[in-house]
């Protein structure tokens, strides 16, 4: 699989997922891109989106895209890099 993960969320969390194609937004230069633009271009390259924004699916139609959109919530420990971006 090959997984985009947000540009909020921590990039350690790539070693999480062994055995599958992970990239950060960043990584692919495409911080500081709108959701929609984002999502757009991650349907081009990308089979999962990983995200902490719990708004997205009221911002965006995810059933138009042709990829998987995943929100993480975690109470124990953080997954994003700032308080600015949860």
């Amino acid at each position: 699989m090959r997984i985009l993960l947000d540009e909020c969320i921590d990039w350690r969390l790539v070693r999480e997922f062994s055995g599958h194609e992970v990239k950060t937004a960043r990584q692919m230069g495409w911080t500081s891109i709108k959701n929609g633009e984002l999502l757009r271009l991650a349907a081009t390259a990308f089979d999962i989106f990983v995200t902490v924004d719990r708004n997205l699916s009221f911002q965006q139609n995810l059933s138009d895209l042709p990829l998987a959109v995943i929100v993480l919530r975690s109470k124990s420990k953080p997954v994003v890099r700032s308080q600015a971006c949860a």
